[in-house]
């Protein structure tokens, strides 16, 4: 698998993401996306979706786990994201609400 980059899309460097949104900045508001939970939770998914096949023999229930979803359903999570941005949004965020060891021991996923 291919290293993460630290790079912003559409950037050489990351000084060069910070001179744009400085400039930005400058001459409007910028705009960050909205409520992830609230758009998992309007797709309605099921435990099932929630596993995936990745996670479909998991001992604990995982539904409600929405930082999974980039794992199991990553195209809802795009879409979710693709949306804000074609809302208007100049920035979406990660999916990793409770992305730590201790929200996960809920699930029993801190190993994840």
């Amino acid at each position: 698998m291919a290293p993460i980059s630290t790079i912003p899309a559409g950037f050489t460097s990351r000084r060069a993401a910070t001179e744009y949104i400085e400039s930005e900045l400058n001459k409007r508001i910028m705009f960050l996306d909205g409520a992830m939970g609230t758009q998992i939770q309007d797709l309605r998914l099921s435990e099932e979706d929630f596993r995936g096949e990745r996670f479909k023999d998991h001992k604990k229930d995982l539904k409600g786990n929405n930082d999974l979803l980039v794992l199991t359903q990553p195209k809802c999570i795009y879409e979710i994201h693709r949306n804000y941005l074609l809302a208007g949004a100049d920035f979406v965020e990660t999916n990793t609400f409770s992305g730590t060891t201790i929200a996960q021991a809920d699930y029993a996923a801190e190993a994840i």
